[in-house]
């Protein structure tokens, strides 16, 4: 299937699952200044709005899954996606999220093989789809967009770098404080003092690295400690400092 569709405000099939297409030029977007986009020239810009699809996609619907031969990239505008990888024992490990400003699938396309990771979106999502063609005359083109796709790919393996030191030298409850922490940070609370991301026990477990179970019997000795607070499948941090202190090991 060709990825050069030229749509405005209709809905289409992609993968088996329904986008809604949306208008907006790359020109004229924010969310560029955030990635490897802001090294383009208009003139590039303009030829990724002419060739790009925008697409509102469902919290649990798959962007692509590990395996997957990637046709282009996809830029994140709204909403944020969960990047995994399965392992031996078929359980999924949370590698990272993907919010607005961020790019996924290059290393796949700019090395022309299977994607190694899959992405599900957590909550509902708006991505634009660039086709790899796009980009990779771009990237013979325009030296200093090369320089930032580099620098954005060094930025994602510092980040893998982090996880495997945290799995390997970190307790499941410190790692499980430190994802708290981090969601808090990056995603906000809502009014009520709860996170605004709401992930589900699950993903909690596949983000530090633990059985289900054991990830609920720690959200239940947290809350116990007065750590944090819920109600349903939403998480507060109810003490921040107790939390920073766990970490630290104290």
């Amino acid at each position: 299937m060709s990825v050069f569709v030229f749509l405005v405000n209709s809905t289409f099939v992609w993968s088996g699952v329904n986008f809604r297409v949306m208008n907006g030029r790359c020109e004229n977007c924010i969310i560029r200044q955030f990635n490897s986009l802001r090294a383009m020239s208009k003139e590039e810009l303009k030829i990724v709005s002419d060739s790009k699809i925008s697409k509102k996609i469902k919290k649990g619907d798959a962007l692509f899954r590990e395996g997957e031969k990637l046709d282009g990239v996809f830029c994140v505008r709204d909403g944020v996606s969960k990047l995994s990888k399965l392992s031996g024992n078929g359980k999924d490990q949370i590698v990272r999220l993907a919010s607005k400003g961020e790019v996924m699938g290059q290393r796949a396309v700019i090395a022309e093989e299977s994607t190694n990771l899959s992405a599900i979106a957590v909550s509902d999502m708006k991505v634009c789809f660039i086709p790899k063609e796009v980009i990779s005359n771009t990237l013979d083109r325009n030296p200093n967009f090369a320089v930032e796709v580099l620098r954005h790919m060094a930025h994602d393996l510092r980040e893998a770098d982090d996880v495997i030191v945290n799995m390997s030298q970190k307790t499941v409850k410190q790692r499980m404080a430190e994802a708290f922490l981090y969601l808090k940070k990056n995603y906000g609370e809502d009014t009520e003092g709860y996170l605004t991301l709401v992930l589900s026990r699950e993903d909690y477990s596949n983000v530090v690295g633990t059985a289900t179970e054991s990830c609920i019997r720690i959200i239940s000795e947290f809350k116990k400690k007065g750590l944090i607070k819920t109600s349903g499948k939403k998480i507060g941090v109810a003490d921040e400092r107790k939390l920073l202190d766990l970490i630290e090991g104290f």
